[in-house]
Parts: C-alpha cells; structure tokens; sequence
C-alpha cells in the first residue's frame, strides 16, 4: 500500500499540484502590489472663491488751500455816502497770508483757509452774509455763489451809516456741499471776521467831538439869547470908548 502511494507516478502529480499552488499565490500577491495608475495633474490655475468682496479704501481728498481777504472803509460820513465791503476767497498754493493793513483808506484782514476738495463728486457753494446791526447793508440777504477748482470768489455789500457812531458786526462765510449722486447736502462755517465801521459827521467828527461840540454851541446859543444880552453888551462898550 505504502509502495503505491509513493509511487514515481503520484510523486509527479504531487509535485506539478504543487507548483501550480505556488504559481497562483505568486500571481496573486504580485496583482495586489501593483501600484495604482496616478490621477491626471490639472494645468487650470487655482482662484480662491470667498463669500465677500474684497474693499478698496478710497485715498482722502487733499484739501485746498485759499486765502480769504475782508476788505472794509474804517471811517464813513454818516447819512451823506455808501461804501463798499468786500470778501474775496481765492486759491493759494503758497499759503501766503494778507495781514492786517489799511490800503488806500480801507483796512484790509487776510487769512489762510482749508477748503476740501470734493468738487468731482459734490457740487460746491459758498454763502456769505454781512451782520452790520444799525447799518443799511444791501443785499440784506447771504449771497450764494458756486465754486470750482482753482477759481476764486467775491463777495460785495453796499454800507450805508444813518448816524454818526461806531458799528460793529461780523462777515460769515459757509460752504454748501452737494452730492451729485444722491443729492444729500451739508454744511460747514469757514470763517467769521470782524468788521468795524465809525460812521462820522458831514464835517468828519467822530462821535465824541460831535457831542462836545453840540454842548459848547448849546451854551453859546443859549447865551447870545439871553434877554437883554445886546443892551449889556452896548453899555460896556460905550463906557470903555468914554474912558
């Protein structure tokens, strides 16, 4: 029995049996090694998607620099003759200033202002008004004028003292911001100067002088009227012509 189990013929079976077994896991684990073929590399760039929009401060506006200048008479006849006050808004570059000086009669105040620069996106106005109690002052009213890069503003008001005294009042200047969008309007104040005006009499007294001066012929006139004055004076003189 052993003899035939271990015959040359089965010893063959079992041996070809065998190195099919070992072919086959051989087949197998080299199937299961194999790498895995790589993905396809995309040549499209890559963009970031984000939920909001990026925002993009817009640079300030770099202010204007002008020179406001008030030009006014010190000294006026009152009731007899007008004069004119004047506001001038003009750019400056340089920054130069206008001191305080008195030109042909007339007192002369400078400053230096600061105007933003919105002319691209508003519409600019500057409003003046002359607050001259006492005084008749035309227009009355703020006068409106509109403003653009560069180019300079002037303002006039007709004065007119009744009496003789001093007035004293004050030039406004605003300016009216429109936006060309919207439509929406602001406000600012850009300067308020003094303004001071004497008003004198027709023979160019202040007030002062007048007063005393209507005292003094107040006494004199109530003298010369006093009742029997010229007889008085008569009889002095001809006592001193007989000595």
């Amino acid at each position: 029995m052993t003899e035939r189990l271990f015959s040359p013929r089965n010893i063959f079976i079992l041996s070809a049996a065998l190195m099919l077994i070992l072919a086959s896991i051989a087949c197998a684990s080299g199937s299961s090694s194999a790498p895995a073929p790589a993905a396809p590399v995309s040549t499209q760039p890559v963009v970031a998607l984000t939920s909001q929009p990026t925002q993009i401060a817009a640079a300030p506006a770099i202010p204007e620099t002008r020179r406001l200048t008030l030009e006014f008479p010190p000294k006026m006849r009152a009731g007899v003759e007008s004069d004119i006050v004047r506001l001038t808004l003009e750019v400056d570059d340089l920054g130069n200033i206008t001191p305080t000086a008195e030109i042909n009669g007339n007192v002369i105040v400078g400053e230096t202002v600061q105007v933003p620069d919105l002319y691209e996106t508003h519409n600019v106005t500057a409003e003046a008004r002359l607050d001259l109690a006492g005084m008749e002052v035309q227009p009355p009213d703020s006068i409106f004028e509109p403003m653009s890069r560069g180019q300079s503003v002037t303002f006039l008001w007709s004065v007119r003292p009744q009496e003789v005294g001093k007035y004293r009042g004050t030039a406004w200047l605003h300016l009216v911001f429109r936006n060309k969008s919207t439509g929406e309007e602001s406000r600012i104040a850009l300067s308020a100067q003094t303004v001071e005006i004497e008003a004198v009499d027709f023979f160019g007294l202040s007030v002062n002088v007048a007063r005393t001066s209507g005292v003094i012929g107040s006494v004199v006139g109530g003298v010369v009227g006093f009742p029997f004055i010229e007889d008085i004076l008569k009889f002095l003189f001809k006592r001193r012509k007989q000595k």
